[in-house]
């Protein structure tokens, strides 16, 4: 239990710290505290931090990844009246967000909103039944003017951080927050390099935290962070979709919290590497780990462009999975994380230079 209350107060400050993509300083600083005594740390020239960890051998080069953004928004506009349009970062249902707060980082500081569109009693009775489209929607800061907003710091490119304090819930293991996609995996990251820190491994590892995750088409962070390490083996520790809610049925999300780390089995950027996910399923099994497998074919993870680095690198996406992910309000499970942890460690340690030869045979 004690891991746990560390993992959540870690969770904490890394989930309550604003990171839309293009603008992760505020993660990146939490990160380099914790990593600073358990790894050497340098960056890439687009903001991901590596932490390297070097066991009794240099090489494999094993990269374990997370991404330190979070979906959010992009002042766009400043209307006459002084609200705000703004852009979308990352994949955002439209449903999600109306009436949810959101604070603006200015250069004069951070400023509270929240998200407004035409009210419904002002719809014909056709239109209250669709679904607000984003373009309709605004922000609502309380300014008077366009030269009221300006004169508070506003101005065209600043970050729109969601709004969702973290908070431990009635079940303490069950924590809600925003960024929990994938703060969950940065957290996760700090952890296994901890616990490494603690004990030796036959291999040189590289805890990362990538940047523009979430916007990045053409690879962002995890392109050059993988250019950066050239790892010989990668994982993404991502969250997963948990489908244990009303209405989702098995064959559309299979994780359930607190069933243990999800191994994925295929996303929409690529299949994971197959002897690397036998592995990661026999040492889960071999160290009484609960694990779960799913798929995600309607998202995608860093690990899609890690995977076809250089002649390629065997690559699998393992994580906790979560409930509400692109929103104000995401849940994970504490003991999904800490099994993810115990998990990596493990699979860390076996990672020497015959077991990934072995990988790539075949």
């Amino acid at each position: 239990m004690a891991d746990w209350q560390h993992t959540a107060r870690l969770l904490e400050e890394l989930a309550e710290a604003p990171g839309v993509p293009g603008e992760e300083d505020a993660v990146r600083q939490v990160l380099r505290r914790y990593l600073a005594p358990v790894a050497k740390l340098e960056q890439d020239h687009l903001g991901s931090l590596i932490a390297r960890r070097q066991g009794s051998a240099l090489r494999p080069r094993v990269l374990l990844a997370a991404h330190m953004d979070e979906v959010g928004f992009m002042v766009r506009r400043i209307t006459d009246e002084g609200f705000i349009k703004f852009q979308p970062l990352g994949g955002w249902w439209g449903q999600v967000l109306l009436a949810q707060r959101v604070v603006i980082h200015t250069r004069k500081g951070p400023i509270l909103g929240v998200i407004g569109s035409k009210p419904p009693h002002l719809l014909p009775a056709d239109e209250r039944k669709k679904p607000v489209e984003l373009k309709a929607m605004f922000i609502d800061i309380g300014a008077r003017s366009r030269q009221e907003a300006e004169e508070w710091g506003i101005r065209p490119g600043d970050p729109v951080v969601p709004y969702g304090p973290f908070t431990r819930l009635r079940n303490p293991e069950l924590v809600l927050a925003k960024a929990l996609d994938d703060r969950a995996g940065c957290a996760i990251i700090v952890r296994v390099m901890e616990e490494l820190a603690a004990g030796g491994h036959p291999n040189t590892v590289y805890g990362v935290a990538t940047v523009h995750e979430e916007v990045a088409r053409t690879g962002g962070g995890a392109r050059t962070s993988a250019f950066a390490v050239d790892p010989d083996v990668a994982i993404a520790v991502d969250v997963g979709i948990a489908g244990d809610m009303p209405g989702v049925e098995p064959d559309e999300a299979q994780s359930r919290l607190g069933r243990g780390p999800t191994v994925l089995l295929y996303d929409s950027s690529m299949v994971p590497h197959r002897r690397l996910r036998d592995l990661v399923a026999e040492t889960a099994e071999a160290e009484g780990i609960p694990y779960q497998f799913d798929m995600m074919p309607g998202g995608a993870t860093d690990a899609g462009f890690f995977h076809v680095h250089g002649r390629g690198v065997p690559s699998v996406v393992v994580g906790p999975p979560a409930r509400y992910v692109h929103s104000h309000g995401a849940i994970v499970h504490l003991a999904d994380v800490e099994h993810t942890v115990r998990l990596l460690v493990a699979l860390v340690k076996r990672l020497d230079e015959a077991t990934v030869a072995a990988l790539r045979q075949g």
